[in-house]
């Protein structure tokens, strides 16, 4: 499979959960993020090109953990490895500035 990204993604080194903010739902666990786009696992599948508002929290350099809010598109999903679980690949397409100015921040973390 050739690479695609535009970003490089990092992996959260704790669970964080991603909660669909129009349901109130989950909609899955993050698995990767960059700053345009993100990994999720879930037990269902999205649909495709669905486009969700959805909120997720981030350290900050202060040790709060502020929850930041995105739009995010489906890309792709297909069966993981694990039975019952799916990949789901999403691009970032809308993000207010404090909220992408944290995600820089917790991306450039080590």
């Amino acid at each position: 499979m050739n690479e695609q990204r535009r970003a490089p993604r990092k992996r959260p080194n704790y669970i964080v959960n991603v909660t669909d903010m129009i349901t109130g739902q989950p909609l899955g666990q993050l698995g990767n993020l960059s700053s345009n786009g993100m990994l999720l696992i879930s037990q269902h599948s999205p649909r495709s090109e669905a486009v969700y508002q959805v909120s997720l929290p981030l350290p900050s350099q202060d040790a709060t953990m502020p929850t930041i809010e995105v739009g995010i598109q489906e890309q792709w999903h297909e069966p993981a490895a694990t039975h019952g679980q799916i990949w789901s690949g999403y691009r970032i397409i809308a993000i207010g500035s404090t909220d992408a100015a944290q995600l820089e921040r917790w991306l450039q973390q080590a």
